[in-house]
């Protein structure tokens, strides 16, 4: 019929294969899409990964943190990361991740590898490594009794400031597929970013070392205090890198009689730590002038701060114990300090409350209270400051009462075990550095 051929074919014949070019056409598109996103999210998860591992500041956190993410940007069972000796030669340690308390249990008796086999081949080559055979390589050593079996394998090495750290092993894919290239890839860009996080926290860790023997450094050794016994103890912040102003000093003054003084000047900076030893050292000159009483001596200390320095606001607790008929005699006087802990012999424990009083730097023309109890022979008083106490989820009455419980129950330790236990153990969140002086009159 007219109008139903055109050139000998049938109207629309092209149309099936215009269909058929045009699903192909789809088909091949939807594929670039989704192995697009597919690329996206991977890349996505690197950039998270790497923010994670920046985050760590702690060099143990990093290297658990390097093998996590590893794990989970390629869908690895197994992970672990392998840390060179200083020749290079071998691995000195070994983080895993993925075994199971089973598989753990069963290499319970195994020594950690030392790098042959092919984990040795990245140590003597190391090049991206990728095997989908493990016993079938050629430097394949076996696996200890009761390891996991392996079978594939995919390794990259880590190194830092241009020396090889260490190397990452990644194992089995949890789909069962061997790794492929996008793997090696995004397990190189992270070994990158896992160098430059580990030489950060080596160097977070070289700041707080030199920090805290600063600080040490500023804190006087106790001198013989004879007759009473006393210990301290200084602990830095959590923090890698701060400076504080907490400080402690005990003075033997004549007939018997020793001063002891706590402080926390604000700040965790240099200034701090400054302001910490110019106050420390001003008050030393101060108290061989035995006729004051330990509020008048925080007055003049005030004072002559304001006039001559522009140190932060200072809290302290000044106090002086001296013999008196069978016991002994405390004099104290606060400036804004949290109060001393009194644990008699027989391990009851009180605060010494009293009227606080204004703390350093902030209106020197204020009174300072003074404040006076008797000691039985044999009593322990703990000063310390707010930073062994404070935690943002506790008030401070709790945290007071948790110190008491804690005190109480190492009461009969010797004095720097004591000390160290409520160091170890203290009510606090660790954001603060903390101080702590205990002083123990002579026994009956």
């Amino acid at each position: 019929m007219a109008g139903e051929r055109e050139g000998g074919r049938p109207k629309h014949a092209h149309l099936p294969d215009l269909h058929l070019r045009l699903r192909s056409e789809l088909g091949r598109i939807d594929h670039e899409l989704h192995a697009l996103l597919a690329a996206m999210d991977r890349l996505q998860g690197l950039l998270d990964a790497v923010v994670a591992i920046s985050r760590e500041v702690e060099l143990p956190g990093v290297l658990d943190r390097i093998v996590s993410t590893a794990m989970d940007l390629v869908g690895a069972r197994y992970g672990a990361l392998g840390v060179l000796s200083e020749s290079g030669e071998r691995l000195e340690q070994f983080i895993t991740a993925g075994l199971s308390e089973q598989e753990r249990d069963a290499l319970s008796g195994t020594d950690l590898p030392h790098g042959l086999g092919v984990l040795g081949h990245l140590i003597h080559n190391p090049q991206p490594l990728r095997i989908d055979d493990i016993p079938a390589h050629p430097s394949s050593a076996g696996f200890p009794p009761g390891h996991p079996r392996m079978r594939t394998l995919l390794g990259v090495a880590i190194s830092v400031r241009g020396e090889i750290y260490g190397d990452l092993y990644l194992s089995e894919r949890r789909d069962g597929e061997p790794f492929d290239v996008q793997d090696e890839n995004v397990v190189i860009a992270l070994a990158s970013a896992a160098g430059i996080a580990i030489e950060n926290a080596r160097l977070f860790q070289r700041v707080r070392v030199a920090a805290e023997q600063f600080q040490r450094r500023l804190l006087p050794t106790l001198p013989d205090l004879h007759p009473y016994t006393a210990a301290a103890i200084y602990r830095p912040a959590a923090k890698p890198s701060q400076l504080g102003g907490d400080w402690y000093d005990a003075i033997p003054l004549p007939d018997n009689v020793v001063a002891v003084v706590i402080g926390d000047v604000v700040g965790h900076d240099l200034q701090a730590a400054a302001a910490m030893a110019s106050t420390r050292n001003m008050l030393r000159a101060l108290l061989f002038d035995r006729g004051n009483p330990p509020g008048a001596v925080l007055a003049r200390l005030d004072r002559t701060l304001q006039a001559i320095t522009s140190n932060p606001v200072t809290t302290t607790t000044l106090a002086r114990i001296e013999p008196e008929g069978p016991g002994w005699r405390l004099h104290w006087s606060s400036a804004g300090h949290v109060p001393p802990l009194l644990i008699t012999p027989d391990s009851r424990a009180e605060y010494l409350f009293g009227e606080p009083g204004l703390p350093l730097g902030v209106d020197p023309d204020q009174p300072r209270p003074d404040h006076s109890r008797l000691l039985p022979p044999g009593a322990t008083v703990v000063f310390f400051t707010d930073g062994l106490i404070e935690h943002p989820a506790r008030s401070i009455d709790e945290s007071l009462d948790a110190l008491v419980d804690l005190a109480t129950l190492s009461a009969a330790l010797p004095l720097q075990e004591f000390v160290q236990a409520l160091a170890d153990h203290h009510p606090s969140d660790g954001h603060d550095d903390m101080a702590i002086l205990a002083l123990r009159t002579p026994p009956a």
